[in-house]
């Protein structure tokens, strides 16, 4: 069933025309693609959160507001988990086809797509490529076989399979690009193997906390892989695997809170990116999450909240003093925004570098950040 209103045809060309004008679409045959693919049959409902008080609530995609999200540069969340935690998601449109061409695809090559999602990516693909050509994994079986079935009634069909991403699809390789819509703390080695010589990887490295990475470029080189990060900044839902766990998280214990003040912005998981991403190299432990701390009488944000699965915590305060400081309140066994300020001195010392200037190096049995060049001093294992 066509969306409400308005021929799927119509919206999705508006859609291809939105991207290409904003930038985010230069390649005419990625245009096309986008033009020729009713996403509203690969996500034909999505997840929402209500204005008032935040509760998900199931938007059908044929409704006129459902099509317009649908037809829209939206990630659209497909799937919830027992928590009601996004599970699964339609990634932006814009995204992915900026990602599509950070891979310099080409015609003929054979391409892994890690995260089948709601299939919407694995379509765009398959129309630039082929069917043959395409290559696609995701470890939730329900997905995998929903977007089989959907891919299916556009007479679409590229190889999927539900396997463990991090293991990749070793028998349909080699692969002359892989493509991954989800974060993971260390590229897998197992990507580089089915990799062909002079391929590139593109994915989010997201080493320890909340948006704590960013998209890098990695070329096939002899033995390893080695890239920049891009300027292109993305946070995608972390990989899930059956060897992948969330650290235990420990009560907090009585604590005298400890005081201090601190020049380092408060939120640089927004603010700052790159000094986020800094933190996690400098000690800042796994399974660090983030927050507000809401004003009382007004609900406004008044400071910045950091928890740690062994019960630690620190509240930044949002509002600066006269001489540009912030309060800092912690408890628990560690600091936690010890290496955040360390951090943000490294990045004062290293003239204030942009995503371009970092680079990651994979090897077989280790992987290193570093800043302008891959034997500087200046790197850091992840």
């Amino acid at each position: 069933m066509p969306p409400h209103d308005e021929d799927w045809t119509e919206r999705a060309t508006r859609l291809a025309e939105q991207l290409e004008a904003e930038g985010a679409v230069r390649d005419p045959m990625w245009k096309a693609a986008v033009a020729a693919t009713p996403r509203h049959e690969l996500v034909p409902s999505f997840y929402r959160q209500t204005p008032d008080n935040y509760e998900w609530e199931s938007v059908d995609a044929t409704t006129r507001q459902g099509a317009e999200a649908v037809y829209s540069p939206t990630t659209l969340v497909t799937s919830l988990d027992e928590g009601d935690h996004p599970l699964s998601s339609s990634t932006k449109p814009d995204l992915i086809v900026r990602m599509l061409e950070l891979l310099d695809i080409r015609d003929g090559h054979r391409v892994l797509a890690v995260g089948t999602g709601s299939g919407y990516t694995t379509a765009l693909l398959a129309h630039r490529l082929g069917d043959r050509n395409v290559c696609s994994v995701d470890i939730e079986p329900d997905l995998v076989e929903a977007a089989r079935e959907r891919l299916s009634r556009l007479g679409c069909h590229p190889t999927l399979a539900c396997r463990d991403g991090a293991d990749g699809l070793p028998e349909h390789g080699p692969y002359d690009r892989i493509l991954a819509t989800c974060s993971v703390p260390r590229v897998p080695w197992a990507w580089a193997e089915q990799l062909a010589s002079g391929g590139a990887v593109l994915v989010n490295v997201t080493p320890g906390a909340f948006n704590a990475g960013g998209l890098v470029l990695l070329r096939h080189r002899d033995d390893r892989l080695e890239g920049r990060f891009t300027d292109q900044w993305a946070s995608f839902m972390g990989m899930r695997g059956a060897d992948r766990t969330a650290p235990a998280r420990r009560s907090p214990e009585v604590d005298t809170p400890r005081r201090r003040v601190s020049t380092t912005l408060p939120t640089p998981w927004w603010d700052n990116t790159v000094v986020w991403l800094l933190a996690q190299l400098h000690g800042l432990p796994a399974g660090v999450t983030v927050g507000m701390r809401l004003d009382p009488d007004t609900g406004q944000p008044a400071a910045a909240t950091m928890s740690a699965p062994d019960g630690s915590a620190v509240e930044i305060s949002l509002t600066a003093s006269d001489d540009g400081r912030y309060g800092v309140t912690g408890t628990g066994p560690t600091d936690l925004w010890a290496p955040v300020e360390e951090a943000h001195r490294s990045w004062l010392t290293h003239g204030k570098p942009g995503w371009s200037r970092l680079g990651l190096t994979v090897a077989e049995h280790r992987q290193w950040l570093w800043i302008d060049h891959p034997d500087s001093p200046s790197r850091w294992r992840l």
